[in-house]
């Protein structure tokens, strides 16, 4: 966290820990030990707890919104890109074993918690699905692009939380393994 704002430090903390140890069991005390800051500082940048959620959703959004342009950039075609989509829990599946997706993780607690942000939170799921979506349309899915997209982020969801439930990296090797080949074949179909 070097070269980092103070601001910036206490985001990045804030962000590991509600996806380790969740929004509701992370406290200013748990983000301001992590940045060895004490908590009246603290105050100085963050007054509440709810302002740092914020703070984090929006840095999660950007962050998203930057890998979902690297993706387009990058990819040579929509399927390299939803490749990358794909293997991307084979990047972070030590984590995903430990604690779930970071975004399902939220936007699930926040639920629970009927809270006011969940419906930020929610605006992650959104970009995936909007960016999918427009993925296989341009692979010729005019009519199921949407249905293909939801299909693809709920058998993500579902693979990161049994991987994490079970404590199974393997578990997250192999479903993307079928995933791809089921990429692999539902680009067949069409051409």
């Amino acid at each position: 966290m070097n070269g980092m704002s103070k601001r910036d430090q206490i985001i990045a903390a804030a962000d590991q820990l509600f996806y380790k140890r969740g929004f509701e069991h992370t406290s200013f005390a748990h983000i301001a030990e992590v940045i060895k800051m004490s908590r009246g500082n603290f105050y100085y940048h963050f007054k509440t707890k709810d302002e740092i959620l914020d703070a984090v959703i929006n840095l999660r959004l950007t962050n998203t919104e930057a890998m979902l342009e690297k993706w387009e950039i990058e990819g040579k075609n929509p399927a390299d890109r939803i490749r990358s989509f794909i293997n991307l829990m084979i990047k972070n599946r030590a984590n995903i074993k430990r604690f779930g997706c970071p975004v399902g993780t939220l936007t699930s607690e926040l639920n629970k918690l009927e809270h006011p942000a969940q419906y930020d939170a929610n605006k992650l799921f959104t970009l995936f699905h909007l960016w999918l979506k427009k993925q296989f349309q341009q692979l010729g899915y005019k009519k199921n692009a949407d249905y293909l997209a939801k299909h693809l982020l709920a058998r993500s969801q579902g693979i990161a939380t049994l991987a994490s439930a079970f404590n199974d990296e393997g578990f997250i090797k192999k479903e993307v393994a079928q995933l791809n080949e089921w990429l692999f074949q539902n680009i067949n179909q069409v051409n």
